[in-house]
């Protein structure tokens, strides 16, 4: 415990302190370090929750008169936020920091905007009544022609945002999703996915610029807006059947190969990517022989090229088992199912037996 403990230390000075000015690094590292890093150690070293309680409620008190002292730079708020935000962590309140989290997101520059909202996203949830103190904050930022503040302000919105303040934010971001960065792009589809989650019947105009997204060049982009549809699609499949062509044929440029090495892990084809699109097509899919005929040759494929020989690999075939047998059926496609589910079941690992005995369990007419 204590050598991970060591290497949070060792990497949070450079994550909290960086792009600093000349001169300033050492002295921010060695103040970060000593005030956190010694909160940190001294924790670990205690023997009984009655010392971790007394020693917290001590740093609290000297945490609060610190951020309510008039001299108190918005430098050494930073510091305190990420204080807070450790004693909150280990379960002990904090309120009193939020208003001052909120003014730091305001005022801050780029470094203590993002200390900022991180603590805000930390401390909140999407009823507070404080949260209605960052609407214009938000508001500004996306209007911003910085982009590290659109991005941290389009990622707070796809954390916690108040349901009753998004047709103030709406129109910026569906302004985004045309944006050149597909990096903005993509956080603009992650932020409308939140926003259908809280209140879907505000996006509800907007579908058209979903599909846009869908075929968007950027992979991120596409991939993100996948989870909209997802949702959408458990919700109601018949309105999408005319997409089972598009997801078919991304799902071909996957198996195959065609996305950037990016996207990768451990040499499979963005895993992530097959699951959360071969979940797709076996909503699309149940009980319509038609939209079953058109990813026939993407599943049997998928079968194929997925080896057993990562942990990753197995999640991939067991979703690809489980779509063969939601989907209308095809008997050389469930033969085919059936050998995999016996190779889990023989395999001498027991998560790959218990997938087995799932996968197993899931017949055409019979699915989890």
């Amino acid at each position: 415990m204590s050598d991970i403990v060591e290497r949070t230390l060792t990497a949070l000075p450079g994550l909290f302190l960086q792009n600093q000015g000349a001169g300033g690094p050492a002295a921010a590292t060695a103040s970060f370090s000593s005030r956190l890093g010694g909160l940190v150690r001294s924790i670990t070293a205690l023997t009984s929750k009655h010392e971790e309680e007394k020693l917290i409620q001590q740093e609290l008190s000297n945490l609060k008169a610190t951020v309510s002292a008039p001299t108190t730079t918005l430098k050494m708020m930073k510091e305190c936020m990420v204080r807070l935000i450790y004693c909150e962590m280990l379960g002990y309140d904090a309120s009193f920091g939020y208003i001052h989290a909120i003014k730091l997101a305001q005022q801050g520059n780029l470094l203590e905007k993002r200390v900022g909202y991180l603590a805000v996203s930390l401390f909140l949830h999407e009823s507070h009544e404080l949260l209605l103190l960052l609407v214009n904050t938000v508001v500004k930022d996306l209007q911003s022609t910085n982009l590290v503040e659109v991005c941290m302000a389009l990622t707070i919105v796809s954390q916690i945002f108040p349901r009753e303040m998004i047709p103030a934010v709406l129109p910026l971001i569906e302004d985004k999703l045309q944006h050149s960065k597909e990096i903005i792009r993509r956080k603009a589809v992650l932020a409308l996915y939140k926003f259908y989650l809280i209140a879907p019947n505000q996006v509800q105009h907007i579908h058209i610029k979903f599909r846009k997204a869908l075929c968007d060049r950027d992979v991120g982009v596409m991939a993100a807006s996948l989870h909209i549809y997802l949702r959408m699609i458990k919700e109601n499949s018949s309105g999408y059947k005319d997409l089972t062509g598009s997801f078919v044929t991304i799902l071909k440029q996957v198996v195959g190969g065609k996305l950037p090495v990016d996207f990768n892990y451990h040499s499979v084809p963005a895993p992530w990517l097959q699951i959360q699109l071969l979940r797709i097509l076996g909503l699309l899919g149940k009980d319509d022989q038609r939209t079953s005929e058109i990813m026939y040759d993407v599943l049997d494929e998928s079968l194929r090229r997925a080896e057993l020989n990562h942990n990753v690999t197995y999640a991939i075939l067991f979703e690809c088992v489980h779509t063969v047998y939601s989907i209308y059926p095809k008997s050389e496609l469930l033969e085919k199912a059936a050998k995999c589910i016996g190779k889990f079941v023989l395999s001498p690992k027991i998560n790959l037996k218990y997938l087995g005995s799932h996968s197993g369990s899931s017949t055409p007419d019979d699915n989890n």
